[in-house]
């Protein structure tokens, strides 16, 4: 029991907040029955409490002058300590999104994600690597991390709508983050009536969010940390004179940005080649550096400190080589039979005429019928199959509308197909499902999904036409009949040239095979479903085996698509995938290098979208594309223009050609010439038009200045940066807690928490029994809408376990896991105190005799108070955060400890604490221990990090500001000018347009505009050093100090002996590196896992080969083992095949060795076990030979 009068500044205090030992800062007396305490818990917190007479039984002093009496049990001690590790995992793993996630990232991904965007706060992002560059998986990661770090919760992600379902599964396949899509239904059946509020982690279509007004004014009621934006360059905006056009889109984006902190617009495509919209566009992410229109003309801006962008054929892997291998690209020409050509022409008079009676037509009916004319004319040249299914649905289709007419006209006299029920848009089209439809029809393929896209089309392809009457009507009914004829005796004539060139491709070239004979798998792309089932006949007929084509296309759904990527990715017997652009759209199928467009796409761009459905990351072969191109049709002649200059072309400028193609036509787009080629191609000026478009869309000049503009901030990955980031990389891997860090604490926790865990197949678990306590810890704490269960069929650690053939799928296990989270929770609560208690442990790797003290130390630099006037005010935000093990010698040394130090240490035995009695009570022990460790970390760990913190925030807001005031300032010279003028003009009589008083207004809001974000950037600039906090602490007594105070007789060696040996073994190695032509880096004082980093030179092709991590162990001759703590064998396990076990053994000034072991552990130790000892022959008998180590 504690007086309230006896609560002083200082004191240590129990009771106050649960369990936990406060230090008491101030106190003020309230009357006589009460006190206000002031006090900082065990993590630096500064909190106030109350406290009355009747609260005096539950207080305590803590050991009065002796804040650390370390007489916690050792193995709480550890076990807190590890808890505590582990709820702030990001700072001991700095890429813990990489090693929870199933994925393999890359250089530019690594270095976008934790060099680009990650440091800045608030994230105002643009991100333009090229096409295929994964920038799905960047934005995975980041998501990852963010979430790992608690510096997000609420997630949007918009993205056209043929791209949400790729998202949701990518995200949840890769990174096991749970997004949900939005829809219509969900909205009208939430309970809240407003989903965007219920869900933290939501995907939305584009379109379905901007053109919906409701939907917004709900989406302006919320708040989010992150919001990412797909296809970005879709929310457009434009000058007209003076004005600023905003589509839906773009005002779309002002919303967004407006209700998030962190921002991404993903865009492979940034720069529409207009300065000035590109400008508007990157308003969008900070509205004061782009406001207004550049008063001198188009002015280009530096944007690299918000955007990134790397081109695809400069990445490259860790090795150093090329990320991308070669593409070649073949146009396959083939000549049409009498039949064909016939059918042809008598199809392409019928679209060319509806097409003319089209343009007579009012409103958007015309765009529709004119679609639908065109879609015809595109399933003639796919197949005869294609087209005769095609005509026989449009004739029953129309000859239903045709009775529909007549009894109307019979009913009611009218005979104008305005008023008797003709579909003026694609909305008013009968569909089987209800779908949001584009108001441009030419979007409709990106902004639909490729299930709602082929349905929409079948729908209006069978249904539009420009008839008006029922005459027009039957006519066109006759028409088709005809044609519907001519066509079945095509296809049951089996003469098809198409297919015939086809099957020669199949069987003839030589690429279709392996150096060993046998068949390589290929991807056929064909944009019509009847075109797709008439192939897998053909070619499975050819083949011999209905088994070894497969299909995907707009009606095949998620589940059946995985499973048809499967099959062709792991069946050896699968060998042709049929498939239509729903295959396009998040289907990776590097696994073949072979592909060939028997259907070419109108738009490029889906050109680059097929070609990446194989020329992707993990691709290692050449890529083949073949273009089937029809001689002597008007497309075709189209196309082989296009594909002959294209050709040419990629002489001068490589495989970027392909990258470009869909922005090569600026002016006139392919789809357009391919429309006039139909309806005007025989007449000799519009050919000679249509080959002048493409040979200027294609010119050299024009597509360089399309590359070049592109490059915008382009960066590009040096040897010198490739190795930074793998070094890095490399470090971070050595001490990530994924998985054995992890594995052993959660075991261990698990366990003591009455939790019961089987061993299943290996590296999986089934948990068979989740104690209450832990369920009902996660229904306090549980962020995240998955419970903790009350078992688990397959719980793991390895990202690689999660999936095993004939197995069910493994929960992983990583530190935000709803059920890691609630156990390390539980534990911190029970053992948190004991932190600061402190406990004597014995360090069994030191024969030294000297104690030290080992302190975990915690420091935060916090952003300056914003005191502006928007919703952020008063709030402080973390800016960084580090967390530090620091030791102290009797001398007052202090010293890095490394990241994990506890774990190599063991509790001290009972009967074992009488010998270190004296040590406890040692002047140096009771003093002010924590002083020390403070003023170590003031003087090195703070100075450090704020100075590193300051200078980046710094840097960053000083060229942010430099942009901003260069805009306004000359936004506001303007207007003055204006305003002068105005005035000028009202005193000589003139009526000037506009007022002299708006001109003024406009000025006073830019000079405040400007002035508020000069007090923002300044606070921004204005980071605070908050104090540094120790955490927990413990005595460390070394084991020789421990054996010789027990009268133990061991083999051992002094202090300078022993560092003469290390010296010996460490000069040894390297010299032997070094030998060996690698160049050497000695990274013992880093910590970081491994002693010495050995480069190896580049191989012969060019590639690097992986650097050798070595882990030193000098020993004295006679010695006959050797000991390895648990971190040092966790991080060899962690590094796998990169580290090294270099074993010297050392007699007087001679040396044997070194030995190389590669990968010399197999398993971790369990949690409470500090090192291991190895017999020193056990070792030396695994070490490689010298002439095969490299």
């Amino acid at each position: 029991m504690l007086k309230l009068e006896d609560i002083k500044k200082d004191a240590q205090v129990r009771g106050i907040q649960g369990d936990e030992v406060v230090r008491v800062v101030q106190t003020e007396q309230v009357g006589e029955h009460a006190l206000t305490v002031y006090y900082k818990d065990s993590q630096g917190r500064l909190n106030e409490q109350m406290l009355f007479r009747s609260d005096e039984s539950r207080l305590e002093l803590a050991e009065t002058g002796r804040p650390w009496a370390f007489d916690a049990p050792g193995a709480d001690f550890k076990l807190g300590l590890e808890a505590y590790r582990i709820t702030q995992a990001a700072l001991f793993d700095p890429m813990m999104a990489v090693h929870t996630s199933n994925v393999e990232p890359l250089p530019h991904q690594i270095s976008a994600v934790y060099e680009a965007m990650l440091p800045r706060q608030p994230l105002r992002f643009v991100l333009a690597d090229d096409p295929g560059s994964g920038k799905t998986i960047m934005a995975g990661l980041l998501i990852r991390e963010l979430l790992m770090r608690a510096d997000a919760k609420r997630i949007l992600i918009v993205s056209p709508g043929g791209l949400t379902d790729q998202w949701q599964d990518e995200l949840l396949e890769k990174f096991g983050v749970q997004f949900e899509i939005f829809s219509r239904e969900k909205q009208e059946q939430c309970a809240s009536g407003n989903f965007f509020d219920e869900a933290n982690q939501l995907i939305c279509r584009l379109d379905q969010l901007s053109r919906n007004e409701d939907y917004q004014e709900k989406l302006k009621n919320t708040e989010w940390d992150l919001i990412i934006v797909d296809e970005a360059h879709k929310l457009s905006a434009n000058y007209f004179g003076n004005k600023v056009n905003k589509t839906k889109r773009f005002q779309l984006g002002e919303l967004l940005g407006s209700i998030t902190r962190h921002f991404l617009l993903m865009t492979a495509t940034p720069h529409n080649g207009k300065e000035e919209d590109f400008q508007i566009w990157l308003s969008l992410l900070d509205g004061d550096r782009f406001y207004g229109k550049f008063r001198e003309g188009a002015h280009k801006v530096d944007v690299s400190d918000m955007m990134r962008r790397m081109v695809k054929e400069e990445l490259l892997k860790f090795d150093g080589t090329p990320l991308f291998p070669e593409r070649r690209a073949y146009t396959a020409n083939y000549g049409l039979s009498d039949a064909e050509a016939a059918l042809y022409a008598e199809v392409t008079d019928y679209v060319r005429n509806e097409m003319n009676r089209a343009d007579n037509l009012d409103g958007k009916r015309k765009g529709t019928v004119g679609f639908a004319l065109t879609m015809l004319q595109r399933r003639l040249a796919s197949s005869p199959e294609a087209i005769y299914q095609s005509l026989k649905r449009r004739r029953k289709r129309l000859e239903s509308r045709l009775d529909e007419m007549k009894l109307v006209a019979r009913g009611e006299g009218i005979k104008k197909s305005g008023q008797n029920g003709v579909a003026e848009t694609l909305g008013e089209y009968q569909v089987t499902k209800q779908v949001d439809v584009p108001e441009n029809i030419d979007e409709m393929d990106e902004e639909l999904s490729a299930e709602e896209y082929e349905m929409v089309v079948d729908q209006v392809v069978d249904q539009a036409t420009a008839a008006e009457t029922i005459p027009e009507l039957e006519a066109e009914i006759l028409i088709l009949k005809d044609l519907e004829y001519q066509a079945m005796t095509v296809v049951q004539s089996g003469n098809d040239k198409k297919w015939e060139e086809l099957s020669h491709l199949l069987q003839d070239r030589p690429e279709m095979y392996t150096a060993g004979g046998s068949r390589r798998k290929l991807i056929i792309f064909t944009e019509h479903k009847d075109t797709l089932n008439y192939l897998v006949h053909r070619i499975s007929g050819l083949l011999g085996d209905q088994n070894a084509v497969i299909t995907i296309h707009g009606g095949t759904n998620r589940d059946a698509r995985r499973r048809a990527q499967e099959e062709f990715r792991n069946d050896p017997d699968v060998l042709v995938l049929v498939a239509t652009d729903a295959a396009g759209e998040g289907v990776n199928l590097q696994n073949a290098s072979l592909m060939v467009n028997y259907d070419l796409p109108w738009n490029p761009n889906r050109l680059e979208q097929r070609f990446g459905r194989i020329h992707r990351i993990g691709q290692t072969e050449v890529c083949h594309l073949w273009n089937l191109v029809a001689n002597e049709t008007r497309e075709g002649d189209v196309f082989q223009k296009l594909f002959d200059k294209l050709e040419t072309e990629k002489q001068a400028l490589g495989g970027k050609v392909f990258d470009i193609l869909g922005e090569a036509f600026e002016n006139k787009s392919l789809k357009d010439l391919l429309i006039e080629a139909i309806r005007y191609g025989e007449s000799p000026e519009v050919k000679d038009k249509l080959n002048q478009v493409i040979d200027g869309a294609l010119d050299t000049d024009h597509l360089k200045e399309i590359l070049r503009r592109n490059a915008l901030v382009e960066q590009h990955m040096s040897l010198d940066d490739l190795y930074a980031v793998k070094e890095e990389m490399e470090k971070a891997e050595a001490r990530k807690l994924q998985p054995y860090f992890i594995r052993a604490f959660f075991t261990e926790a698990f366990q003591i928490l009455t939790g019961e865990m089987r061993p299943r197949e290996a590296g999986r678990y089934e948990v068979r029994h989740v104690p209450a306590a832990i369920r009902e810890r996660d229904r306090i704490i549980g962020e995240s809408r998955t419970p903790v269960l009350k078992k688990y069929e397959r719980i793991c650690f390895e990202k690689q376990m999660v999936r095993v053939t004939g197995k069910p799928m493994a929960d992983l296990i990583h530190p935000g896991h709803p059920l890691m989270h609630a156990a390390t929770d539980l534990v911190l609560e029970a053992h948190r105190s004991k932190l600061k208690q402190g406990a004597v442990l014995v360090d069994p790797n030191d024969d030294g005799i000297e104690p030290k003290i080992l302190f975990m130390v915690d420091h935060t630099i916090r952003e300056g108070i914003n005191d502006g006037g928007d919703k952020d005010s008063g709030k402080s935000t973390i800016a960084s955060r580090r967390l530090q093990f620091v030791e102290i010698d009797q001398h007052g040394e202090t010293f890095h400890a490394g990241w994990a130090p506890h774990l190599d240490l063991q509790p001290i035995d009972t009967s074992d604490h009488k010998l270190v009695q004296d040590i406890l009570n040692a002047p140096w022990i009771t003093g002010n221990l924590e002083g020390l460790a403070l003023s170590h970390a003031s003087q090195h760990l703070v100075p450090e990090h704020y100075q590193e913190v300051k200078t980046r925030r710094e840097r960053q807001a000083d060229k942010v500001l430099t942009a901003v005031n260069e805009r306004l300032v000359k936004e506001i010279s303007y207007w003055s000018d204006r305003y002068i003028k105005l005035t000028d003009d009202m005193a000589a009589g003139k009526q000037p347009r506009m007022q002299p008083e708006m001109a003024r207004r406009r000025v006073d809001e830019l000079t405040e505009r400007l002035n508020q974000r000069k007090r923002e950037l300044a606070a921004m600039k204005n980071v605070v050093s908050s104090t540094p906090v120790v955490i927990g602490g413990a005595l460390v007594i070394p084991q020789g100090l421990l054996s010789m105070r027990k009268g133990e007789t061991t083999f051992t060696a002094d202090a300078q002996a022993r560092a003469r040996i290390e010296q010996v073994a460490m000069t040894a190695v390297i010299d032997n590196e070094r030998a060996r032509g690698h160049s050497v880096k000695d990274v013992s004082a880093e910590k970081c896992g491994w002693d010495v980093t050995a480069r190896p030179p580049a191989n012969s092709d060019g590639s690097l080969p992986p650097d050798r991590h070595i882990e030193i162990k000098g020993r004295a001759k006679g010695q006959d083992t050797i000991t390895v703590s648990r971190n040092e064998i966790l991080y060899a396990l962690n590094q796998a095949e990169k580290f090294w076990l270099a074993i010297v053994v050392v007699d007087g000034d001679q040396y044997e060795g070194p030995y190389y072991v590669r990968n010399p552990f197999t398993v971790e130790p369990d949690f409470g076990v500090p090192s291991v000892n190895y017999e020193l022959k056990y070792l030396l008998s695994k070490a490689e030979p010298k002439e095969l180590t490299p």
